[in-house]
């Protein structure tokens, strides 16, 4: 038994010292670019998330930093995010002609909890390279939406304001509740980190039935997103 418990000892000392010396544990603030990606299917194409909306915005939060054995650690922490759409389409009038013009802005807030599971690995003196995944889940705070419609030329645009997370628009409902899984990577020099990835949406956001042709709506909230940050409190360094 002494022998196994020797044996154990020395495996874990050996990996320990190749893997380099690594800070145990941070507290720290991160803030960066975020691009929220909304990507829903549409009447025409029901098997397809083949519309894709892409609101850019920024994300800060406060994160959590440990490092167990041979570079094994975890992330947690708590994010806000915003994010803002603009664009435009040719639809109809209220006597079947196209609008002129349309234009379109959203605005959405969030809170996010994430857990990430990283490996962390010495390159050079006090650099690391880290490798993450996991789960984040996010509540949405606000999905703010404005549409401005013409009926002809030269007449001023007729404004229509809604809540996505409210029943103003039927077949633009959504739910607050969102749960992505995530994969990046990122360098951490003393107590300055640089982070990225992308995170993939696995709630369908909608919660309406209909979409134009009373079929379940079905979508994805995706994420890209590149944060910096620092360490205000740092152990084992």
């Amino acid at each position: 038994m002494k022998k196994v418990f020797l044996t154990l000892m020395v495996a874990c000392m050996a990996t320990a010292m190749w893997a380099g010396e690594l800070p145990k544990s941070g507290f720290g603030v991160q803030i960066g670019w975020a691009q929220p990606i909304l990507r829903i299917n549409d009447a025409n194409h029901r098997d397809t998330l083949n519309n894709i909306v892409k609101m850019n915005g920024f994300k800060v939060g406060l994160v959590y930093d440990a490092s167990y054995i041979a570079g094994f650690g975890s992330s947690m922490g708590i994010n806000y995010t915003f994010g803002v759409y603009n664009g435009g389409w040719k639809t109809n009038n209220a006597y079947g002609m196209p609008y002129p013009r349309s234009r379109t802005m959203n605005t959405y807030h969030q809170l996010e909890l994430f857990v990430d599971w990283q490996y962390k690995f010495e390159i050079a003196k006090e650099t690391y390279l880290m490798l993450y995944t996991g789960p984040t889940i996010q509540c949405g705070i606000g999905f703010g939406m404005r549409v401005d419609k013409q009926q002809y030329e030269d007449v001023p645009y007729e404004t229509v304001r809604y809540n996505g997370y409210n029943n103003d628009v039927p077949d633009q409902q959504f739910k607050r509740l969102n749960v992505t899984w995530g994969v990046g990577a990122g360098f951490q020099y003393r107590r300055y980190f640089l982070r990225g990835g992308y995170d993939f949406g696995l709630i369908n956001p909608y919660k309406n039935a209909d979409f134009t042709t009373g079929i379940h709506s079905r979508g994805r909230l995706d994420q890209w997103s590149i944060k910096i940050g620092m360490y205000l409190w740092y152990y084992g360094e």
